[in-house]
């Protein structure tokens, strides 16, 4: 069976949390209200699949309208043992297209020694401006903030 993106829903809230925990050790893990929370406001979040299976999911939220859009990647990730296999860079594109579809400049913040997510983030034409120190808590670790300009800058490429 192939893994498919879909739009994440209620019922898959408690996957997100159990894969926060494994994923994200020594942190502040997101709780199931604050992905509930993110649903509430009408935020873009999907999740890859595999048959029923929550394999990953991600979110985006256009934070401000066209002519100046703007929107945040608030969170990806995908289970530990689906790593490496190509469902990031499938989530990550479906999550950037509600952001291309208003020729949005997107940010988002990784853990400066996540190395595989940011050479990811780089291949979707993201860059590293600016540096949030201690912004993982309770670890204390460092978080780069990347931004992808705006596919009209780009000449409207697809990225990776």
């Amino acid at each position: 069976m192939s893994p498919r993106v879909a739009k994440l829903l209620r019922r898959d809230l408690d996957r997100c949390v159990e894969l926060e925990r494994a994923l994200f050790p020594g942190e502040d893990p997101w709780s199931r209200a604050a992905f509930a929370g993110e649903l509430d406001q009408g935020n873009h979040y999907l999740g890859v699949f595999e048959g029923e299976q929550l394999l990953g999911y991600g979110g985006l939220a256009v934070v401000a309208p066209p002519p100046d859009a703007e929107a945040e990647v608030r969170t990806m990730a995908v289970a530990p043992d689906h790593q490496g296999a190509g469902l990031g860079r499938m989530l990550l594109r479906a999550l950037l297209a509600p952001a291309d579809e208003v020729d949005a400049t997107v940010f988002l913040e990784v853990r400066t020694d996540n190395a595989p997510a940011m050479k990811l983030y780089e291949d979707h034409g993201f860059d590293v401006v600016g540096v949030r120190k201690g912004y993982y808590q309770p670890s204390g670790a460092d978080a780069y903030t990347m931004r992808r300009p705006p596919r009209s800058a780009e000449g409207g490429g697809s990225g990776g």
